[in-house]
């Protein structure tokens, strides 16, 4: 039995001259999507506490003197939010080309969107910006580390430590520039304490973990999400009954996710959920 939440208070906030109603504790970039804006986000993850990393979600709050992250920035009662001003729009584009300058965003979804959007031209650093390049790491036949697409959310961090798994496989390496995600003390993925359950894989928004089998795909040239199909089951090796959504394209599975909103597994599986379905 799912326990009731206690009823919490409706405040009123106003989004771009429109008054949106929202429950009390909820975010700016919660009022934003109920009235119908869209605000990117790049690092903002459903399941996970906020991080305040890439801030591509900055709107402009009235009377603050500084633009605030959408994503972890509590809405108040009467607050007058600013989504589209000339101030907000350009810490955008900024911040869309420092990280297009210097991470693949490739498999992004929506980075290219965005850019276009807000005009970004992550070029004009010239082609000697310092870049986050190196080459994929391959250890594995479960899921693929390529630290070239890392924008340092660190949502992996959380979602291996103390957020979700506890396991706390999943490091930074380096400081400044030089940081990167690693394995604790930056041992092969194999001698560390990663339990492969893959939930680091599910929060990463670029792509920059991955299944193995969409690397490879991606790699030959086949992997096409427009023809691949979604259904959401149960869980056939435990009792928990934890959802899993099959990803399948030419009637093959390519890679299992969770739902989110799963009252109990909130998008979180063990390896075998994740990775054991090669029995199908």
């Amino acid at each position: 039995m799912i326990p009731l939440q206690p009823p919490r208070r409706l405040i009123d906030v106003q989004i771009d001259d429109e008054t949106v109603r929202v429950p009390e504790g909820a975010t700016i970039l919660d009022a934003c999507r109920a009235a119908g804006k869209d605000v990117p986000t790049l690092c903002h993850g459903d399941t996970l506490t906020p991080k305040n990393a890439c801030r591509v979600c900055v709107v402009e709050v009235e009377g603050a003197r500084t633009l605030a992250p959408a994503c972890s920035r509590k809405a108040e009662a009467g607050m007058k939010v600013g989504t589209g001003s000339e101030r907000a729009r350009h810490s955008r584009k900024v911040v869309l080309e420092l990280l297009g300058s210097s991470v693949d965003l490739s498999t992004t979804p929506r980075a290219a969107e965005w850019t276009a959007e807000y005009g970004a031209d992550p070029a004009r650093f010239g082609a000697d910006a310092a870049t986050v390049e190196q080459p994929a790491k391959v250890d594995n036949d479960l899921y693929v580390r390529d630290y070239s697409k890392c924008i340092l959310c660190y949502k992996c961090v959380d979602a291996c430590g103390e957020q979700w798994q506890n396991t706390f496989a999943i490091g930074v390496a380096g400081r400044g520039f030089d940081g990167t995600i690693s394995t604790e003390f930056d041992a092969p993925l194999t001698d560390s304490a990663c339990v492969y359950c893959g939930n680091c894989v599910e929060v990463c928004p670029t792509g920059a973990l991955s299944f193995k089998t969409e690397f490879d795909m991606r790699a030959e040239g086949t992997w096409d999400e427009s023809r691949q199909s979604e259904t959401t089951t149960v869980c056939s090796y435990c009792g928990v009954g934890c959802n899993l959504t099959l990803h399948v394209q030419d009637n093959k599975i390519v890679k299992v996710t969770s739902p989110h909103d799963n009252p109990v597994t909130k998008g979180n599986l063990c390896v075998k959920g994740r990775f054991g379905y090669g029995y199908v």
